[in-house]
């Protein structure tokens, strides 16, 4: 059985980001280098960099403490007791950011990727599109709440990033590419913001996404849903932050792109594409209410902003129109 996800996760982080936009790190080991596209680790330092200690509030540290017992349970670990019995004091991350000694394991392994195609020079849109795999770089592997956040705190910020690079989050096995048999038939609800508008909350947006999407709050976006038992029945394969000279785009990739507006007859089962369908509206609508934060009704869209956008790979490749949310 896979680790129990940590719904925790996002509430933990919100509620202890409200005063401060991000996390202070004491080094940056990631740097961006001349000589390659990827981040990279400077010699002599580590990635796994504990995050700075949380001041949390009593109701957040209570999450923590319910979602670490049950981490505990569901991987055979043990109960705090067990281990002050083997003479191990039990200490997490927000207890104590340097000698903790339990994780709190995510529901799915997660990948970093990021590239920048356009810094290698290329002439065309298309020698960049066929150039693209060759620019694709994975960074690292993420199992744990705490390895979250020992990437956050040593990465390139978001909105310091050039123009044409782009991370890519996905889950374990998946490409970030509409080649990867998970995306095939899948699409993307998307956003952009121009760049110096919303420069100074760029880094706090893509957080949220992230966090969204490791807490498994993306499968999760409304009180009757359910995490599903399989990745067969999940719907998010990963989320993408996009940085070009004029705007940031985010993107939440599901893998179906059913249609979302067949009527059912009352009484009648419902298919299962049906189903999916709305399941993808309920996505959107939390991605831009609950990860974005701006109101269901909101216009966003004007100049180099769009507004939350759904469009299906095989419609983008054929440069097909977009659907809005409503």
């Amino acid at each position: 059985m896979r680790p129990r996800t940590l719904v925790a996760v996002f509430q933990l982080s919100k509620a202890d980001l409200h005063d401060s936009e991000r996390v202070p790190a004491s080094t940056t080991p990631f740097e961006m280098s001349a000589e390659s596209d990827a981040p990279r680790v400077s010699e002599g330092e580590s990635t796994q960099v504990p995050p700075q200690k949380s001041a949390l509030a009593p109701e957040p540290e209570a999450a923590s403490q319910a979602a670490l017992t049950a981490a505990l349970k569901e991987n055979d670990i043990g109960s705090s007791s067990d281990l002050v019995n083997e003479g191990q004091e039990l200490r997490t991350v927000f207890q104590d950011p340097v000698s903790f000694n339990v994780k709190h394991p995510l529901y799915n392994k997660w990948t970093l990727w990021f590239d920048n195609p356009g810094h290698k020079g290329s002439s065309s849109a298309k020698e960049r599109r066929e150039s693209w795999g060759a620019n694709l770089h994975r960074v690292v592997d993420i199992t744990s709440v705490e390895e979250f956040w020992g990437l956050y705190n040593n990465i390139v910020p978001p909105s310091t990033l050039p123009q044409s690079a782009n991370y890519y989050l996905f889950k374990d096995g998946i490409q970030p590419a509409w080649e990867d048999p998970a995306n095939g038939n899948g699409g993307k609800w998307s956003i952009q913001l121009p760049r110096e508008k919303h420069r100074s909350q760029i880094d706090k947006l893509w957080l949220y996404t992230m966090l969204s999407a490791i807490g498994e709050m993306l499968e999760t976006p409304s009180p009757e849903s359910k995490l599903p038992t399989s990745r067969e029945e999940e719907l998010v394969t990963g989320v993408i932050l996009q940085a070009r000279s004029n705007y940031f785009r985010f993107s939440v990739w599901p893998r179906r792109a059913d249609d979302w507006d067949v009527q059912v007859p009352e009484g009648e089962p419902v298919p299962e594409s049906v189903a999916v369908g709305r399941r993808l509206v309920e996505l959107g609508r939390f991605f831009k209410t609950e990860v974005l934060g701006y109101p269901l009704d909101a216009k966003v869209g004007g100049g180099f902003s769009s507004e939350v956008e759904f469009q299906s790979h095989k419609d983008s490749e054929k440069k097909r129109g977009k659907r809005a949310l409503v």
